[in-house]
């Protein structure tokens, strides 16, 4: 049995499938089910805002300053990704850190744009609601990609991603991988 490091720890992978449950429950009792709905969402939000203070004073591979990369990196990981001969990252690599960001930005105006139709300023006002079905939709898309994406850096590196973020283990570095 090959060596593992421990990548993910239990914040991340609590938040991670906790955020699939609540953005699930909320997709699917959209317009039917109003309570369990808000409560979903409000459950969504809490969890952003958790995860952005965790990826400021989280573990290693859970801060922000440890996956985020530069446009310029960011474009030369896709490059080589496109040339086949990405680099294996322990962490998230830069396209993925980027679909993180669209995650978390996207969940962000779905959640404040959600609560914001439970006040009395904002019940009732269409740019508000429009936002959020736009951003909701805007979500779906980003998580087919996201699936996409993991799919595809598993088999790009014999490496299953979904078990890792399971048990938050994944192989030990090898030669060429980034850690």
């Amino acid at each position: 049995m090959p060596a593992t490091v421990k990548i993910w720890d239990p914040f991340v992978r609590i938040f991670h499938w906790s955020l699939v449950a609540s953005f699930a429950v909320a997709w699917l009792t959209a317009g039917e089910l109003k309570n369990m709905h808000e409560v979903a969402g409000y459950a969504a939000g809490v969890l952003v805002a958790s995860r952005l203070v965790w990826g400021l004073v989280g573990s290693r591979y859970a801060r922000f300053t440890q996956f985020i990369r530069s446009p310029g990196q960011t474009i030369g990981y896709a490059s080589d990704v496109l040339a086949r001969r990405e680099a294996r990252y322990l962490g998230h690599n830069p396209m993925g850190a980027v679909m993180i960001v669209w995650l978390l930005l996207a969940m962000s105006v779905v959640a404040i744009t959600g609560w914001l139709q439970t006040t009395d300023a904002f019940w009732g006002i269409e740019w508000v609601q429009e936002t959020h079905d736009i951003s909701a939709n805007l979500m779906l898309i980003l998580v087919a990609l996201h699936v996409f994406g993991v799919i595809f850096s598993s088999v790009r590196h014999s490496e299953n991603l979904v078990r890792a973020m399971l048990t938050g283990r994944k192989a030990a570095a090898e030669a060429g991988d980034v850690s």
